[in-house]
């Protein structure tokens, strides 16, 4: 089942998506493999503190996020990985870790890496870890508004 919130956002903006039900994941690269989206292509969802506030960080599936780097691109502010129970209470609707990429539906911002602004379409955790989301990018980035970054490396 999708986030209500999520739900709600895409049928009000009439976007085209397809949902995607698989096998129960927890790892974007698990959740890859079971809805059958390449890891370029799966978008995953990191949660950050960026001077002590809640961020999300959205990149493929195969990339990590360089905290380093995210803090000089914003200017050099702390930025750091949020635990679990520091951002489970901020996501009611979904499972812990199940959360999609759009952080103005949490109130916080998103940051994207720019290598997922390349592919035609991403998916998406969508509030669940039996549920995705296929949608164009370009869609993806019209509802999100992220601020694009070059930020992550392989893993």
């Amino acid at each position: 089942m999708l986030s209500p919130r999520l739900h709600n956002l895409l049928d009000e903006h009439h976007s085209p998506y397809q949902t995607l039900v698989h096998d129960r994941t927890v790892t974007a690269h698990e959740t890859a493999a079971a809805s059958h989206v390449r890891q370029q292509q799966f978008a995953k969802t990191v949660m950050l503190k960026v001077d002590g506030k809640l961020a999300m960080m959205v990149m493929p599936a195969s990339y990590r996020v360089d905290l380093t780097r995210l803090s000089r691109a914003l200017g050099g502010g702390t930025v750091e990985l949020a635990s679990e129970t520091e951002f489970k209470d901020a996501f009611a609707d979904c499972e812990v870790g199940a959360m999609p990429p759009f952080g103005h539906l949490y109130g916080m911002p998103v940051y994207v890496d720019s290598r997922l602004a390349h592919q035609p379409e991403i998916a998406f955790n969508a509030g669940s870890h039996t549920d995705a989301v296929r949608m164009p990018y370009e869609e993806f980035e019209k509802l999100a508004q992220p601020e694009l970054l070059w930020l992550a490396h392989v893993m």
